[in-house]
């Protein structure tokens, strides 16, 4: 189960790590400097979007994780003590 579990987060992180978004604003500044003969601005805003987009899913990611240990310790402890 953790496995998989894994192996999912894995492919969704590698899936957004290839698509590129701006908002209208980002888009206008990146055009502006284009215009203006700088490069290198879009690709530092692309990359900086992907980065805050994906802190929420880790930290969501990261309590569920640990919500679910500490049910199945929860859990494990229970039946020890049914069993005694």
């Amino acid at each position: 189960m953790t496995k998989k579990f894994l192996l999912i987060v894995f492919l969704l992180t590698c899936q957004t790590l290839s698509s590129f978004a701006q908002c209208a604003m980002c888009r206008a500044t990146v055009e502006n400097n284009i215009s203006n003969g700088e490069n290198s601005l879009g690709s530092g805003l692309n990359t900086g979007i992907l980065y805050l987009l994906s802190m929420p899913y880790l930290a969501i990611t990261l309590l569920a994780y640990l919500w679910y240990r500490h049910s199945k310790n929860k859990k494990k402890q229970f039946k020890l003590l049914i069993e005694k």
